[in-house]
């Protein structure tokens, strides 16, 4: 074979691939949204899980700005009418009722993460498990509302505090008991509770969150039972999700919703092979979102690059300084924040 047909060959293989990588990360597209009135994404600043004044993003690395955050979650809560000013514990745990009040009071929209109950029922909260948030090791899959209810979010915390301290109230292996519910606290919130106290004041990013990179009946009830709830809501939202299959059951069931595809770049020694591809956005021919939700950090990666300018809005997540607005402000349209108050 001579090496001019080598070289045709190699030609033909790369342009191939390159076509497919093109297609692989392509958006919906703009015939589709039209057809089915897509709304775009609000141009507001998103509060990653509510504007809180204890849990995700306060910790030590964002100290020098976090004050002014949590003073303003504190002041934003209060009123909206939780606890009263000589509280001294954390009136607005991360991804409670509080919280998403009080960025309601401050204008800012929301984000916020769907999990479901072992009774089945719809609940916000980010981690499969209570040890960060509230000191209990148990799984949110494995209780029900009722006893979710009964264990409170940074329980004899401080403001500021970025993990909860493990339960030291006399019960056994660390499980919150109904002795330490007593004044005031925040508890797991249902989503139908948190629908009903923003009330359409803000437009909401929902994520939905599973513990499989697999597909079974517990998610598409979550999906299900998540949409459910948002087709009776009365505001603007979107939805989100790191599982492109959560994405695709929204392009296949609800096309007329604004979808989201959530990624990070990671390298492959430290991923499996899914996390990867997802991170360089090759799945999104599965779920062929309208937006790009993408680890601040990466806004100016090719598969980003490549996916805006396709017609894919890009969201950063999560940004927590002002220097770090500013340094991957040039490569999004939007922002999910915590722990300061954003300035442009």
């Amino acid at each position: 074979m001579s090496s001019n047909t080598l070289l045709k060959r190699a030609l033909l293989v790369g342009a191939a691939a390159a076509t497919a990588g093109v297609w692989a990360v392509a958006p919906r597209s703009f015939t589709d949204k039209r057809r089915n009135f897509v709304p775009d994404i609000p141009d507001v600043w998103y509060a990653h899980r509510g504007l809180h004044d204890a849990g995700s993003g306060l910790t030590p690395q964002y100290a020098a700005g976090s004050g002014e955050y949590v003073a303003l979650a504190r002041r934003m809560a209060l009123k909206a009418g939780y606890a009263t000013s000589d509280y001294s514990g954390p009136i607005a745990p991360e991804n409670s009722c509080a919280a998403f009040a009080a960025a309601c009071e401050a204008g800012f929209g929301i984000e916020l993460d769907l999990q479901l109950t072992k009774d089945g029922q719809v609940v916000v909260v980010h981690d499969a498990d209570l040890s960060r948030v509230a000191g209990d090791p148990r799984n949110i899959g494995d209780l029900t509302y009722e006893e979710l209810t009964r264990i409170p979010l940074f329980g004899k915390g401080r403001p500021g505090d970025s993990r909860a301290k493990p339960v030291d109230d006399g019960s056994e292996d660390g499980v919150a008991t109904a002795a330490a519910t007593t004044g005031y606290y925040q508890h797991v919130p249902l989503l139908c509770e948190v629908l009903r106290i923003v009330a359409g004041r803000v437009p909401l990013i929902v994520e939905y969150k599973f513990t499989t990179n697999g597909w079974d009946a517990g998610c598409e009830q979550l999906m299900s039972k998540g949409d459910e709830l948002l087709q009776a809501y009365d505001g603007r939202y979107v939805i989100e999700s790191f599982h492109p299959g959560a994405v695709n059951w929204y392009r296949n069931h609800r096309p007329e919703v604004c979808r989201g595809q959530l990624a990070e770049d990671v390298s492959l020694g430290k991923a499996d092979v899914g996390r990867w591809a997802s991170g360089k956005l090759l799945f999104d021919w599965l779920s062929k979102p309208d937006f790009i939700a993408y680890d601040w950090h990466g806004g100016k990666s090719p598969q980003v690059r490549l996916a805006r300018a396709m017609g894919a809005v890009p969201v950063s997540w999560t940004v927590r300084s002002q220097e770090e607005l500013e340094e991957c402000s040039p490569w999004f349209d939007h922002h999910i924040f915590e722990a300061f108050v954003p300035r442009r």
